[in-house]
């Protein structure tokens, strides 16, 4: 799930423990209650750990805007309804996602911890920022994870001159015994929206066959964005509008929810009306298939037969997640990186919110 940029200015770096407590200030400061802000926290701190500078840290501004504009309730009161042994619907109440994530996984777990598997659709919710951090939430306690999410329309599709998808992330993440977890945090477009809003704030230009411009052409200038190409590009574009339109049905019609297309955008201009965003989160015990220690011994031989393979000049293969688990390690040690855009944006808020500053690790 690593979207970190080479070339990104990282002069200013903080520990996570002073970013934690600059965010859970002004998250408390918009109206978000002690859950919520603490599943916020708990999952922007997580992304940018990780290197998902797209969903992390960045996205803290944008959660304050809806909070203050009414369109996200920051003091839900999230209802479960098992429907079966396995199955559920999460209201989130127009809250955040991120703390509808967390709930959700809570449920699906529990259930899975019963039946051997659990599944949660949630309804009436709101941006989660990063997939992988719910399906993460599983595999550190030992089960398999998936989440699914729909926006509102950024990607084409495939042969397509307008938006119709929204990014639509699958995450999966599996426990692996001694190690950190196996985690894939894909969108199913060629890259993430944030991942342009980021490029254009550093003043990047985009790599090929991953966006276009109004007119439906390819374009790797950032201020000429005006959607998203499905994974695979202009070539083989049906295969990620095809996951595109997966996720869309598992979110959507699952949960009840209109269909992303629908979906107001994210970025405004109204902020005070809820989206009705959709979530599908799923859970399984591997014990529940194979005897126990089956899972870990066929995870650990997989992953080693994986990480042995012969790689390209100057490359290493890598599993799913390796990379995030390497830039995890490094950023704890050494800070979390923030841009010039994100140093500026920190420094306006403590400045509204009236809150202490971020403190630059030297």
């Amino acid at each position: 799930m690593s979207d970190t940029l080479p070339g990104t200015l990282q002069e200013f770096r903080v520990n996570r423990e002073d970013l934690s407590r600059f965010m859970q200030a002004a998250l408390a400061a918009t109206g978000a209650d002690q859950a919520s802000a603490d599943a916020v926290t708990r999952a922007l701190v997580t992304a940018s750990r990780m290197g998902t500078d797209s969903h992390g840290l960045r996205l803290l501004p944008h959660y304050l805007q809806a909070l203050k504009g009414g369109r996200i309730n920051g003091a839900p009161n999230m209802v479960f309804n098992q429907r079966l042994a396995a199955t559920g619907f999460l209201d989130a109440d127009d809250g955040l996602g991120h703390l509808a994530g967390y709930t959700a996984m809570e449920h699906a777990t529990a259930m899975a911890e019963v039946t051997g598997i659990g599944a949660v659709a949630v309804g009436n919710s709101s941006h989660f920022g990063a997939a992988g951090c719910y399906a993460l939430a599983a595999a550190e306690r030992g089960y398999v994870g998936m989440a699914f999410c729909n926006s509102d329309p950024f990607v084409l599709l495939h042969e397509g001159a307008k938006p119709f998808h929204g990014t639509n992330p699958i995450a999966f993440a599996a426990p692996v015994a001694g190690e950190s977890p196996y985690l894939l945090d894909m969108a199913t477009s060629s890259v993430p929206w944030n991942r342009v809003q980021q490029f254009g704030a550093i003043g990047r230009e985009l790599p090929d066959q991953v966006a276009a411009d109004a007119a439906g052409q390819v374009s790797r200038t950032p201020s000429e964005v005006a959607a998203l190409l499905p994974l695979g590009g202009s070539g083989f574009g049906f295969k990620g509008a095809g996951l595109g339109g997966m996720v869309e049905v598992l979110s959507s019609m699952l949960s009840g929810m209109q269909h992303g297309f629908k979906l107001l955008p994210m970025g405004g201009p109204d902020m005070s009306t809820p989206r009705g965003v959709g979530h599908f989160f799923l859970v399984m015990k591997p014990d529940a298939f194979v005897e126990a220690g089956t899972f870990a011994h066929g995870m650990a031989e997989y992953l080693a037969d994986l990480r042995a393979q012969p790689a390209a000049p100057n490359a290493q293969v890598m599993a799913p997640g390796d990379r995030e688990w390497r830039c995890q390690a490094q950023r704890d040690a050494e800070g979390i990186p923030l841009d010039s855009a994100n140093q500026i944006a920190y420094a306006e808020i403590a400045e509204q919110y009236q809150i202490t500053p971020l403190s630059q690790l030297v």
